[in-house]
């Protein structure tokens, strides 16, 4: 049976995540009206607004998953121990994809996603990329994380 304190911990997730929905959805159709027509699905802008929307509420689901298995009374110190390592890998992933997406369009991208776990993936706006930004790209990966440069792909969206 869940206690008081914990029901009130995941009721406050459950609406943080209504919450984060909502600014996105007006941030995302606010983007859209201020840009005088309405992205279509092959607009790379739109992918990107919308990789980056999806990503945060998946992210923002597994962290609250994982809490939950941390904040119950009943899980194992086995799974705790684990739930509390894939927080940790999912803060730290997340802030890898974060600087990564940084350093590539000071490269001069107009925009970029990265998605960082075992393998990277880099998503840049398809006319911009050539084979010096290419390796530019690569570059950074490799200088940023320990990845093997054959687990890194880049994808011209």
């Amino acid at each position: 049976m869940l206690t008081k304190r914990k029901k009130t911990i995941i009721l406050f997730g459950m609406i943080g995540l209504l919450v984060i929905t909502g600014w996105l959805n007006i941030m995302l159709n606010n983007w859209t009206s201020g840009n005088g027509d309405q992205p279509t699905g092959g607009d790379s802008l739109s992918f990107f607004a919308q990789y980056r929307a999806d990503r945060l509420i998946s992210r923002t689901e597994s962290r609250l998953h994982l809490e939950s298995i941390i904040n119950n009374p009943n899980s194992s110190p086995e799974a705790i121990a684990s739930a509390e390592q894939e927080l940790s890998v999912l803060a730290s992933n997340f802030e890898t994809e974060l600087v990564l997406e940084t350093l590539i369009k000071a490269l001069g991208f107009s925009d970029a996603a990265v998605a960082y776990a075992s393998n990277v993936n880099v998503m840049v706006k398809g006319d911009e990329l050539n084979d010096e930004k290419a390796n530019q790209i690569l570059h950074i990966i490799l200088n940023e994380t320990e990845s093997d440069p054959s687990t890194v792909r880049l994808i011209e969206v």
